[in-house]
């Protein structure tokens, strides 16, 4: 008998990160249930002629959270909806090509973009100490905006493990394979750490400077080819490593 929790379907090939994000996304889950209280509550009230605003901003905060979280749980358990007619009688390799294909030349990069963009997004709510449009609303609505780079961080997690396992039915899931799976995406997250490696090192080493002229200093223009040069040093570790283990077990 098969079981119907996607979370234990193939459990066998999960990996600890695997686990990690079916345990997250089960345990967010929970949050529909408040969600239902709240829809109901807020519905009953309203016809009572005692509308809140708060409850308003509390039901988006909790759908946003949950459906980010579900993000990732269907990454690790393929649970998304496949729109495709001939996916299914792919041969498991010819399938595990077009998933990393997929997964790491089209889905990571946009997770490590969205990521970045959201890490200052957050910061700015943090700062502006953002809250409702509502007067009797929900006022830490910062505390929603920073959790949206988290709930991405956890299905670039996912997505990386899911990766992974999809280059075992080709090859070694060694570091050089899966940053080759993903290589548009390691090569944007190794230019943006070059960037703010730069920046931080600016900023400390020169107090005085204001920080929208750091961006404009040329050594931050070095940035693409630093992380370049990263990606490739670390994919070549990787390959000399692999080399040596396989030598060593010959």
């Amino acid at each position: 008998m098969k079981t119907a929790d996607p979370g234990e379907i193939n459990r066998a090939q999960h990996s600890k990160a695997d686990r990690f994000v079916i345990h997250f996304g089960n345990t967010l889950a929970w949050i529909f249930l408040l969600l239902i209280i709240a829809i109901v509550t807020q519905v009953v009230m309203r016809k009572m002629g005692n509308n809140q605003a708060w409850l308003d901003d509390a039901q988006w905060w909790m759908y946003g959270v949950v459906m980010m979280a579900g993000f990732a749980y269907a990454v690790t358990t393929n649970s998304h909806v496949r729109v495709d007619i001939f996916h299914a009688n792919f041969s498991r390799e010819r399938q595990a090509r077009i998933e990393l294909f997929g997964l790491g030349w089209l889905f990571l990069p946009f997770l490590m973009l969205m990521f970045d963009v959201l890490l200052h997004y957050a910061w700015s709510s943090i700062l502006a100490h953002e809250g409702s449009d509502s007067p009797n609303g929900l006022h830490g609505l910062f505390y929603l905006k920073s959790s949206l780079p988290i709930l991405f961080g956890v299905t670039i997690i996912a997505t990386i493990s899911s990766l992974k396992r999809n280059l075992l039915p080709l090859t070694r899931p060694s570091l050089h394979a899966l940053m080759i799976a993903g290589l548009p995406a390691f090569i944007f997250a190794a230019q943006r750490l070059a960037h703010y490696a730069m920046y931080w090192v600016i900023r400390f080493t020169n107090p005085d400077i204001k920080p929208r002229k750091i961006l404009k200093e040329p050594v931050m223009e070095n940035a693409l080819w630093m992380g370049f040069i990263l990606v490739a040093v670390l994919m070549i570790f990787s390959l000399l490593r692999a080399r040596k283990t396989a030598r060593e077990g010959v």
